[in-house]
């Protein structure tokens, strides 16, 4: 925050003859088929039922797959109908799992092959050791109806400031695009990079023995999202108005292209009393012109009285294809975040984590901030002028000694190697060695729990240059 200093719908198909449902069936399968870019969210791929001969349920990859079901004619007049059969996300590396979803009617058994057999619900996990197509089988009393889809191990490409390949919705998988240029400071691997000589005592204004917090997570807390949530749209979104309210001479001015829908951290807490809880950022990315807009104590226009589509307290745009990051900001400037910085960028993200490397730093807060910031922060929120105390923008990493657990998820192995090659950026202030992440349904957050085994001891300060100090 700003200045604050704490924290397939079914569809009823008649078939007159057999040969309408197969042709109507096969358009239906080729429409449904993988939703990748159609505005499917990452929030929903993962949250179905458990399935049988699986072993796994409910946890998936975020955002919505690319996999075309291939059908084959039903067997019999009356036969099963598969509206859609993908795989989310089509593409894993060795080792790594993916969520097969369906949507089927008119069935009395579904089988998957091959290895996994009889199924119930609308998804199973699968952690396939190749490239492997899947056949969905569904069985009822009017015969057989087939679908396939298939999973290719490989690489995730990685796409630097370029987020055309992102699909669309809130919590969206981006498929590989990371923003801002390889060369940006959230992208650059610190590993090797000195220690500053006050990490020490910087380290310990934090907390020596205080453990890490992932400050998200899957379901809800207090009625809200565990996290801060993000929606991707593409340019032909409608730009709407925003109402500065409170650091309107260090925002951007609008309009900005936010849905209706977008979701805003915290919702639904406090609804009632005319608004989300909590900071209620908003983060809007258009993948077709590569911006980030982003807001802070943000209301749409159902929670306000009059006159505008959404109001907050201070806006900001970012250019994600630029080390020019916000052209428009002056010196000084505030954002959506205390520290002048964007947020999107720093948040563990589920795709990434699942998919065993997230590319960039990540976003913490700390109890207690000085009159100071270092790039990439621009903006600082304390009075306090003590050298021990962490400036804004100020980066920790995890000790390259630390040896992480082969008894953590692999998610959190992931967070915990970010945390090594590319640090995590102080960016507010809050309560500290909060992790800050997108929600998502497919999060563990008891294996997110072991995060808290590691604490401020097993970090230390990369050795900052260029800050700048408060009068």
């Amino acid at each position: 925050m700003p200045a604050c200093t704490v924290k397939t719908p079914r569809r009823a198909l008649i078939y007159l003859e057999r040969a309408l449902l197969i042709s109507t069936m096969s358009v239906l399968l080729a429409a449904c088929g993988g939703g990748g870019g159609s505005g499917s969210t990452g929030s929903t791929a993962g949250s179905g039922s458990s399935t049988s001969g699986s072993g796994t349920s409910g946890a998936g990859t975020s955002g919505s797959g690319s996999g075309t079901p291939a059908p084959t004619s039903p067997t019999g007049s009356g036969a099963p109908s598969i509206t859609s059969f993908a795989a989310t996300p089509t593409v894993i590396g060795a080792g790594q799992s993916t969520m097969l979803t369906w949507a089927v009617s008119n069935s009395s058994s579904l089988t998957i092959s091959p290895a996994i057999g009889s199924v119930t619900g609308t998804s199973v996990t699968v952690t396939p050791t190749a490239t492997t197509t899947y056949t969905l089988t569904a069985a009822g009393t009017g015969g057989q109806t087939k679908a396939t889809a298939t999973v290719t191990i490989g690489a995730v490409a990685t796409h630097y400031a370029a987020m055309a390949g992102a699909d669309l919705g809130i919590g969206a998988n981006l498929n590989g695009a990371i923003p801002f240029p390889a060369d940006n400071a959230w992208n650059t691997d610190i590993s090797q990079a000195a220690v500053d000589p006050n990490s020490s005592n910087l380290i310990s204004s934090i907390g020596l023995n205080t453990g890490l917090h992932p400050d998200f997570g899957s379901g809800t807390y207090s009625g809200g999202v565990i996290g801060i949530p993000y929606v991707v749209v593409s340019s032909s979104q409608t730009p709407v108005p925003v109402t500065i309210t409170a650091y309107a001479s260090q925002s951007d001015p609008g309009p900005f292209p936010v849905p209706d829908n977008a979701p805003v951290e915290g919702e639904p807490v406090g609804a009632a009393s005319g608004g989300p809880g909590g900071d209620m950022h908003v983060l809007v990315i258009d993948r077709d012109t590569n911006r980030l807009y982003e807001m802070w104590q943000s209301s749409p226009a159902s929670y306000l009285t009059s006159g505008t589509a959404w109001s907050a307290s201070s806006a900001a745009l970012f250019h994600l294809d630029s080390d020019n990051v916000r052209p428009t900001a002056g010196a000084d400037w505030t954002s959506a975040d205390a520290a002048g910085l964007p947020i999107f960028p720093g948040l563990v993200r589920y795709e990434e984590a699942h998919n065993g490397v997230i590319p960039h730093a990540l976003r913490f807060t700390v109890n207690k901030t000085r009159a100071a910031y270092l790039p990439p922060a621009d903006h600082y929120a304390s009075s306090d002028t003590s050298t021990n105390v962490p400036p804004m923008g100020m980066r920790v990493r995890l000790k390259a000694s630390y040896v992480i657990p082969s008894s953590f998820s692999p998610e959190v192995k992931a967070i915990l190697q970010a945390m090594k090659t590319y640090g995590m950026i102080v960016a507010d202030n809050g309560s500290s060695w909060y992790v800050s992440g997108a929600p998502d349904s497919r999060w563990d957050d008891n294996a997110l729990s072991a995060l808290s085994q590691v604490t401020g001891s097993d970090f230390e300060v990369v050795l900052m240059t260029g800050i700048v100090t408060g009068n």
